[in-house]
């Protein structure tokens, strides 16, 4: 590639993670963009009708915030594929508690293959080129029932991807309390973390698992029990809002591990299934950080314009990795906030965010927030049905 060449999405992985300023960003991936934007146009009917709707007469986009968006609840009422079905390799579908509508996301083998080699490459800066002994904060049978495929599933086998000697750590419920219809509610299996830790401990060894059921499921079963977790990395992900509801932010989420069991490299990303593979890390300073081929704007929930930094609004977010689907810029129903653009502490280029909340009234999408909130029905459920008559 010359400097008169524009970057492909392979060019933009080859480069090191998180090494574009934004100035360099808007001139690669505006014209990546482009060529999506006319991609799917092309190849999805809908797509195309929506944007002859919502942008007639739209042009070439002439920077990463001129490209357009369709909202995110598209997905969950709408089957937006730019493939025929008869390439459709799998169907990935969003977390949602009963009764919701769900997401539901075509992918072809090219952009499987694209999920998995981005992913690789973001996760390639904290975790280095090493597959590490891993524990799973989930039980094993998530990912062996097809029927519950769905994007907690699916973070679990992209994550199991860069480590080896997985160890799910939580048990399933006893009978009885399936019985008593609490069939999400998990345990640790204790003696077998210490046989993971007697193992694997001495050296780095990776830990994965959504916010909330890291925190129920292992920090308060760990916590005072003389546990050593100073060799772990820690990447979770999942959502905030059932966490906050008891006054445990990022900050004190870090401060407790460290103060427990010395578990001190800690990592959360902000990721959706419609972009499935584009996630956005956190680095040392607690911030998030797109990578080379993704990016967010910042939108007044009114007025839809552009936020300058420090200003929040709906976060929108733009991949140049979906092929097979018109998800490459999505409006989506989280409220972030700009912190600042290539300044970070860290030395990572490029706009860095933080995501503040929920659209009020949207519906519940994190992971963890969904599995907190079938375990709280569950439980009420029962103590309902166990209450004498």
């Amino acid at each position: 590639m010359t400097n008169d060449e524009p970057m492909t999405f392979d060019d933009l992985l080859a480069r090191p993670q998180f090494s574009l300023s934004q100035a360099e960003k808007e001139a690669a991936l505006t014209p990546v963009l482009n060529e999506l934007t006319a991609h799917h146009r092309a190849r999805c009917p809908e797509y195309a009708r929506l944007l002859d709707v919502i942008y007639p007469g739209g042009g070439v986009a002439r920077s990463i915030a001129e490209a357009p968006y369709v909202p995110v609840g598209l997905f969950k009422t709408n089957r937006l594929q730019s493939v025929p079905d008869e390439e459709v390799f799998k169907t990935m579908t969003s977390s949602g508690t009963t009764g919701q509508q769900v997401s539901q996301i075509a992918i072809d083998r090219e952009t499987a293959r694209r999920q998995t080699t981005a992913l690789s490459r973001i996760m390639m800066h904290v975790l280095g080129p090493d597959r590490l002994p891993m524990v799973m904060i989930e039980s094993g049978t998530l990912i062996k029932d097809r029927l519950r495929f769905n994007a907690r599933a699916a973070g679990v086998l992209g994550m199991a991807n860069f480590g080896r000697q997985h160890f799910y750590a939580l048990l399933d419920a006893a009978p009885a309390q399936a019985a008593s219809h609490v069939a999400d509610d998990m345990k640790l299996d204790v003696e077998g973390l210490r046989g993971f830790l007697q193992k694997f401990g001495g050296k780095p060894f990776l830990i994965f698992g959504f916010t909330f059921m890291v925190w129920q499921y292992l920090f308060q079963q760990i916590d005072g029990r003389g546990f050593d977790l100073s060799n772990g990395i820690l990447i979770h992900s999942g959502g905030w809002k059932k966490l906050q509801e008891i006054s445990i932010g990022n900050a004190e989420f870090r401060r407790r591990f460290a103060e427990s069991c010395g578990l001190t490299r800690i990592y959360n990303f902000y990721g959706m299934v419609e972009q499935v593979g584009s996630v956005y890390l956190e680095g040392e300073d607690g911030y998030l950080y797109p990578p080379n081929f993704a990016d967010v704007i910042i939108r007044d929930p009114l007025t839809f314009a552009e936020q300058p930094a420090g200003k929040p609004g709906l976060i929108q977010v733009v991949s140049a990795l979906p092929l097979s689907y018109p998800g490459h810029s999505i409006l989506t129903e989280d409220l972030g906030v700009i912190e600042g653009i290539d300044d970070s502490t860290c030395g990572r280029q490029g706009k860095y965010f933080s995501v503040i909340g929920r659209v009020p009234k949207a519906e519940l999408r994190g992971c963890s927030d969904v599995h907190a909130t079938e375990v709280s029905r569950n439980i009420a459920s029962a103590e309902r049905e166990s209450v004498p008559v």
